[in-house]
């Protein structure tokens, strides 16, 4: 099969490397990709939101199977421009990507059907969300409706904050029409855990289950990122919660879709946070977490295409996901400075000592080739990440690899996974 991913992150690097270890791929492209994606894969210069030139080129190239990876593009319609040129495609169609790309319709949604989450209310009008706060109990959380790279959310202490934050989203338009619409919700308290789940409009399967550091600083401080770290599997995820989530939140999620005509196809990224009160849904995603990708994929057995197909094809009730039994912690390398303002441009050195290590992985994230040399293209250059018996020991070889590498302006926190500790 001849197969095209979308996206050029450390996601899509995760995913092309799940892709060739696949029996059924036979050609690999990846639109954009980046400069470690291109060691496995031929990359090709298509914008993720370029929907014509992405069709028109799977089409020359008689592409089987397209695999989308980053959530504009999803929420924007890829799936349903390839699908109506007859391209086999991943990911949930515009319709049911709706569930990620408006927090106002998730909210509803959980609401209607009886998911748990936090208690909110939803605003179009700045002054109305603005009169809502004189009452309101804090610490109180303001989100973007729409997508906003993982940073749309404020936790907001005192009604000063939240009065800011309003002002922020609603009327200066950080977000930019993210924030049209808006969301507050009440504070939620706990261990937050991410778990992603392969969908076939009916059927759910969950993979295993991960915790993303979103904090740019050390013990959980500064803004908000795409995410500097991520440790899988999570050991505050027991049986219980499981039992629990599979009953109240993942199917009754994937039935609630159906049953308002938005039949999702594709992966449910549940954020969990796990409450004195039980576990409540935080977000929905509608494509791989980014690094959580890059921990969960790498202990995945199963053939990701076989997988994958099954989710189109309406058959994932056919396949038995399994995973290694083991851990795996994923470290971010950052360019000093995101996500607010960072230099790019700098080369990065000691790639070469990840050659041949089968429990070590370097993901790219924002990188690029210049003149055969690899340098840094973004806030997050490189996932680091390793493989172990145990979630310490994966914690320790990640760190240690994380020695390996160098470029000017190299930023990282030195706490992903210290969670586990507590655990």
């Amino acid at each position: 099969m001849k197969i095209l991913v979308i996206g050029g992150g450390g996601r899509e690097h995760a995913i092309v490397m799940s892709v060739k270890k696949s029996k059924k791929a036979t050609e690999i492209y990846c639109a954009p990709g980046n400069a470690g994606i291109a060691q496995l894969a031929e990359c090709v210069p298509i914008g993720v939101m370029e929907f014509d030139k992405l069709v028109a080129f799977a089409k020359e190239k008689a592409i089987d199977f397209v695999i989308v990876g980053p959530d504009d593009p999803l929420v924007g319609g890829i799936v349903d421009a390839m699908k109506n040129a007859g391209i086999k495609t991943f990911g949930p169609d515009k319709k049911a990507a709706i569930l990620e790309g408006s927090k106002a319709f998730s909210k509803d949604l959980m609401k209607k059907y009886h998911i748990p989450t936090a208690s909110y209310e939803n605003f179009d009008d700045p002054a109305l969300a603005l009169a809502y706060l004189e009452t309101a109990q804090f610490p109180i959380v303001l989100k973007a409706d729409g997508l906003a790279l993982g940073k749309g959310v404020l936790i907001c202490q005192n009604k000063e904050q939240a009065v800011a934050g309003v002002q922020s989203i609603m009327m200066d338009k950080q977000f930019g029409n993210a924030g049209n619409t808006m969301v507050i919700e009440e504070f939620m308290t706990g261990r937050e855990v991410s778990v992603l789940s392969y969908v076939d409009g009916k059927v759910i399967k969950t993979m295993t289950s991960a915790q993303d550091h979103k904090r740019a600083q050390d013990g959980d401080q500064g803004l908000n990122t795409g995410g500097m770290g991520t440790f899988s599997p999570s050991p505050f995820y027991t049986r219980e919660v499981d039992e629990f989530c599979k009953k109240y939140i993942y199917q009754p999620t994937v039935d609630a879709m159906a049953q308002e005509g938005r039949e999702f196809k594709g992966i449910i990224f549940f954020g969990l946070m796990l409450t004195k009160d039980g576990p409540k849904v935080l977000e929905y995603n509608a494509r791989f977490g980014d690094p959580e990708a890059q921990v969960v994929l790498p202990r995945m057995k199963n053939d990701i295409i076989e997988v994958m197909e099954a989710c189109v094809d309406g058959t994932l009730d056919q396949i038995d996901l399994v995973f290694e039994e083991n851990a795996a912690v994923c470290v971010v390398l950052a360019s000093d400075g995101y996500p607010l303002h960072y230099e790019k441009g700098y080369e990065i050195r000691g790639l070469n000592n990840f050659d041949g290590k089968e429990d070590y992985f370097c993901f790219h994230a924002g990188t690029k080739d210049v003149d055969n040399r690899i340098v840094t293209n973004g806030g997050r250059v490189l996932g680091v990440t390793a493989t172990g018996s145990n979630l310490q020991e994966a914690r320790k070889k990640a760190y240690a690899a994380t020695e390996w590498l160098d470029f000017d302006n190299k930023y990282m926190r030195h706490d992903i996974g210290k969670a586990i500790d507590e655990a």
